[in-house]
């Protein structure tokens, strides 16, 4: 089991949860002195807390999906290993969805904890020197429309 230490920067925020006992992410919230409100131009929203991930730890900030229905996006976020910083969730509104009011101890945003694999990249100079593949070089749409 991997150790997280989450050190609260505001008396007032929020440590990060499970809803569930089987969730895979823990709630992130928002923690700030006013209200925000959302509209389409992309904000921070502060979580008040700062966390220290192991090395072998990838964690990453995920939408909600209960505020992804309604149009309001949580961008997706990477937390690195070496990061001690207040961590912040970027916020908006999709087009025409109407502004929403974020408030301090709201739910805004998931931490999503997994391993991180040990990978070593090594530079090839010829496109026969990569594995080839029934898709190969099809990019986006290329396996369907589904």
């Amino acid at each position: 089991m991997s150790n997280v230490k989450i050190l609260r920067l505001k008396q007032e925020a929020h440590l990060p949860s499970r809803g569930s006992a089987a969730a895979t992410g823990f709630d992130l919230y928002a923690c700030m002195d006013e209200p925000v409100v959302l509209t389409g131009q992309p904000q921070l929203i502060p979580c008040g807390i700062a966390i220290a991930s192991p090395e072998d730890i990838d964690t990453q900030i995920r939408p909600r999906s209960g505020l992804t229905l309604k149009g309001v996006v949580a961008a997706f976020g990477t937390i690195d290993a070496d990061y001690r910083g207040e961590l912040f969730v970027t916020m908006y509104v999709l087009p025409d969805c109407d502004e929403h009011v974020v408030h301090s101890g709201d739910r805004i945003a998931q931490l999503v904890f997994s391993t991180l694999p040990r990978v070593v990249t090594t530079e090839v100079f010829d496109q026969s020197d990569l594995s080839s593949t029934a898709r190969g070089s099809g990019g986006h749409g290329s396996t369907g429309d589904r």
